[in-house]
């Protein structure tokens, strides 16, 4: 079975041609090398694929033909995604956003001394 069908088909990505993308993009590893989305995918390889910032790995544990329901993709593989990498995921992303009024125009050369001067107090405090 190909690896761009596989990572469909067990729900890594949402479409085949997601999964093309990203094995033309570099981001799916079989066994440590790069492959084309054309590889096929043998019993007990490992896949690694990168994902924004994080690494996931799957041992394939059986080939599939069409897509699976999440419960049954266990069957087909095996998560050895570590607890560290998952954790990427979870982490939470520190945005600051002023709100300002509809209609009110560019801030002022004031009003940015004031934002800028809460920037500042908010990266001390980290």
């Amino acid at each position: 079975m190909r690896i761009d069908k596989y990572l469909w088909a067990i729900r890594v990505f949402k479409t085949r041609s997601e999964a093309t993308e990203a094995c033309n993009g570099g981001k799916v590893k079989i066994d440590g090398v790069n492959c084309k989305p054309a590889k096929e995918v043998k019993v007990g390889e490992i896949i690694q694929i990168r994902k924004g910032s994080v690494q996931f790995s799957y041992r394939v544990l059986s080939p599939l033909e069409n897509r699976v329901g999440a419960s049954l993709v266990p069957q087909y593989a095996e998560n050895l995604t570590p607890e560290s990498e998952l954790a990427k995921m979870r982490a939470p992303v520190e945005t600051f956003f002023v709100k300002r009024d509809r209609g009110s125009g560019r801030p002022t050369k004031k009003e940015r001394r004031v934002l800028d001067s809460m920037m500042d107090f908010l990266d001390e405090e980290d």
